[in-house]
């Protein structure tokens, strides 16, 4: 089934509506959808990279507002978030979780949120531990904007072949995008 559902994710990025469909995604996809926006986002970008920062924005902008729905859930409907982290296969790390998040919590976000881990995970533990909402708006805005204008950038300036390297090195491009953001948090608390 989830094969299914990722090839229709896929057909729909080159359709005429692409970019409504992408941003509903991307929105679903912050609170219980399970298929990532990038697979619409990667071929709109190949096939219009006049438009890679505009796909870019839509992504960011819809995966924001669908992490206050996951939010939310999380934060009004503590059951109805348990009840997606345990379709998740993730209710049993909830306490752990919990302390992870209170020691750590703005830096679980920004890893999180760049990787491909499922990022409704995040959004719904955030509102069930009550997490603060302003940061973790702007947090999410800078992790979900680094993420998809990083991929509308490489994928506008090096196109198919850059896409095949970046699957194939994952994980080493994941931790590179780690450390940058720990740099940057470093940088800013040294200012």
């Amino acid at each position: 089934m989830l094969r299914k559902l990722y090839d229709w994710v896929f057909v729909q990025a080159r359709s005429r509506h692409a970019t409504k469909v992408m941003a509903v995604v991307s929105f679903t996809e912050s609170s219980f959808f399970p298929i990532p926006p990038d697979v619409m986002l990667a071929p709109m970008v190949l096939a219009r990279p006049d438009r890679a920062y505009f796909y870019a924005t839509v992504c960011t902008i819809a995966s924001v507002l669908g992490a206050l729905l996951g939010y939310a859930i999380g934060y009004f409907l503590e059951p109805v978030g348990m009840w997606v982290l345990t379709v998740l296969g993730k209710a049993d790390t909830f306490e752990a979780s919990r302390a992870l998040f209170q020691e750590h919590g703005a830096w679980v976000i920004l890893v999180k949120g760049l990787t491909p881990i499922p990022f409704k995970l995040i959004t719904i533990a955030s509102g069930i531990f009550q997490f603060s909402l302003p940061l973790f708006i702007a947090l999410c805005t800078l992790t979900r904007g680094a993420r998809f204008f990083l991929v509308a950038f490489v994928l506008k300036r090096w196109g198919p072949p850059m896409l095949a390297a970046i699957e194939k090195r994952l994980a080493t491009f994941t931790v590179i995008g780690i450390l940058a953001v720990v740099a940057v948090v470093v940088a800013v608390k040294l200012l």
